[in-house]
């Protein structure tokens, strides 16, 4: 072999010794940032005023945890897309850059034109699609680094039409004609990595603030148990807010819990320092668990936040951004939102 081959071969040999097992550590995050207000364009006005102490903590949770993909389950939505775009400048501003963008006209607070909660009033914000007071409250925005392929948006999936849903008489007749799945959105997003990767995103119902009838009870537990039969066969990071414990608070818990345990995802089970020193003593569920640190009293803390890869991904970490209690980063973290992030690491392999 003459010189030149020889450092062809030398050049080329890390190539064919990589082969199959190359691959790339991707951070996935869910987070509730609480970037949400009581009226549209407020969201915005606050993002300029650039003296939001809320919106400065929330930046430096997301900076300080540098996910690759996130998706925010708790941010105000509008027709041209400006307050995340608006959010994304000052991520960019503090060293985390995403420039591909995905925001879907969520059903929170799109109007339904029907009297959702029977209480013989139209318009209120329990008769939108979701609740809300507005169009777009409270809704959610993915943010990537990577570019995105094919989207599929499911969120105008008519409650009714779910195989198996146990919506049963919680709605009027007419009211059942109407009422939407996703009280916020389903989708699911290509992400454009080596080999691709798909996020499947959603924020359920809280299963509360209802009645004996259990409206929302039925639709978060059918939220969760639309996913069953919607996982893809490609890899996949199933993301979002459930608002549901598998074990602690009020709702129909088989659906999270079946959700865990099916055979084609992982859990994996990201403890915090934080959540634990703020244990509630009369739950059940492993306090380490926990992603909301809500007031004392009922609920009390509970998961309800989620980042489930697919059995097929090899987990290198994850974690929920909980520090312990008495440090700078505790009180930043709680200044942001009463939620956490939660993030793994997973390895694309090539």
């Amino acid at each position: 072999m003459g010189l030149t081959a020889a450092w062809a071969a030398a050049l080329l040999a890390p190539l064919f010794l990589c082969g199959a097992a190359c691959s790339e550590t991707i951070r996935v995050a869910s987070y509730d940032p609480g970037l949400t207000r009581k009226g549209p364009g407020l969201l915005l006005r606050d993002l300029r005023s650039g003296d939001d102490s809320q919106i400065g903590a929330v930046v430096s949770v997301i900076t300080g945890a540098r996910p690759d993909i996130l998706l925010l389950t708790g941010i105000d939505w509008d027709h041209e897309r400006a307050a995340l775009s608006e959010f994304a400048a000052l991520l960019r501003e503090s060293g985390a850059d995403y420039p591909h963008l995905l925001a879907l006209r969520p059903n929170s607070g799109l109007p339904s034109g029907a009297d959702l909660d029977g209480d013989g009033r139209l318009g209120e914000a329990e008769d939108a699609q979701g609740w809300g007071s507005f169009t777009g409250q409270n809704a959610m925005a993915l943010l990537s680094r990577f570019p995105l392929g094919e989207v599929t948006d499911y969120s105008d999936l008519l409650w009714r039409d779910l195989p198996g849903n146990l919506m049963g008489d919680a709605l009027s007749p007419s009211a059942a004609q109407v009422q939407r799945l996703s009280d916020s959105g389903h989708w699911a997003v290509e992400i454009l990595t080596e080999p691709p990767l798909y996020l499947l995103a959603f924020s359920a119902a809280p299963p509360v603030f209802d009645g004996p009838e259990d409206r929302n009870g039925r639709r978060n537990h059918d939220e969760i148990a639309f996913w069953k039969d919607h996982l893809p066969s490609q890899p996949f990071v199933l993301a979002g807010n459930a608002n549901l414990d598998p074990l602690d608070g009020e709702g129909r818990h088989k659906a999270i819990r079946e959700l865990l345990a099916d055979p084609r995802l992982q859990d994996p089970v990201p403890r915090s320092a934080g959540a634990s020193a703020a244990s509630d003593p009369d739950h059940r569920g492993d306090p380490a668990l926990d992603t909301v640190d809500w007031p004392d009293g009922a609920p009390g803390n509970l998961r309800v936040s989620y980042v489930l890869p697919s059995a097929d991904l090899r987990l290198s970490g994850a974690a929920t951004v909980w520090p312990a209690p008495g440090t700078r980063a505790a009180e930043t973290v709680a200044r942001a939102s009463d939620h956490r992030m939660v993030w793994v690491d997973v390895e694309l392999r090539q």
